[in-house]
Parts: C-alpha cells; sequence; structure tokens
C-alpha cells in the first residue's frame, strides 16, 4: 500500500459549551490537519496523487476556519452572538461539536469524497492529536 500526506494549518478560537474544564472557557488553538491518502497501486505518473490536487483542496478548507471563532451551533445566547457579529467578529457556526476528534472526522468526510483519504489527523497544539481512519 501506498501512502502520501500533507497538511495545513489555520489559526482559530473555540469553547466547548457546558464542558466542566477548562475547555468551557474561550480560547484558541493553530490547529494543524493532516490528510492521509492510500492506494494499493501508482497511477500513470508512477504517484499516489498529485499533490498539487489535494493541497488545493486542504488549504482552502483550512482557509475557510483560518482567524475565526468556531462555535457550535446553539453554543451562544443569541444576544451574545448579535454582539459579537456587530463588533464585526468572523464566526463560522458548525453542526458538530468544535475538539479535534469530530474536526477529524468532518475533514475525513469532506475530502474522502474527492480523494482516497485513509487517514486525517488534527493536531490541537504540537503535543494533542485526535486521528479519524477507517
Amino acid at each position: 500500500m501506498y501512502r502520501v500526506s500533507t497538511q495545513a494549518s489555520f489559526d482559530a478560537a473555540h469553547f466547548l459549551k457546558d464542558y466542566p474544564g477548562k475547555c468551557h472557557n474561550l480560547h484558541g488553538h493553530r490547529w494543524k490537519v493532516v490528510i492521509e491518502v492510500s492506494s494499493p497501486e501508482l497511477d500513470e505518473g508512477s504517484m499516489v496523487i498529485d499533490f498539487t490536487d489535494i493541497k488545493k483542496e486542504l488549504k482552502k478548507m483550512a482557509d475557510h476556519f483560518d482567524h475565526c471563532l468556531i462555535i457550535e451551533e446553539g453554543s451562544l445566547k443569541k444576544e451574545t452572538y448579535e454582539a459579537l457579529v456587530s463588533e464585526d467578529f468572523r464566526i463560522v457556526t458548525v453542526n458538530f461539536r468544535p475538539t479535534a476528534e469530530c474536526f477529524a472526522k468532518y475533514f475525513f468526510d469532506q475530502l474522502s469524497s474527492s480523494f482516497p483519504v485513509n487517514k486525517v489527523q488534527v493536531y490541537e497544539t504540537p503535543n494533542n492529536v485526535a486521528t479519524y481512519e477507517v
């Protein structure tokens, strides 16, 4: 089996509503996303995949989350959300809990429809990584 990987990163803040620890508070990360693609055979160009193709799509996804506040749907009071928007904060709402584990599955699901992705790793910090793989 051949495996290749590429990565992208973004800076963003989040919080975990009703979490009983310090991650309940608003905080930020330098998120790093590593995508691994595999194939039992190489294509006609002797590659698993052209890195340019998957890097372009991964960068587009990472750029979507860069320098924003990521919130889970329904995790902020309407008044709080409106106040942040009125201050011109960029907010990206997701329909999942914004943990590294859920982001790993999110990136996997989004990219595997176009590429033979077998594993996604999401780092919240250089030492903390969550993995989703088939």
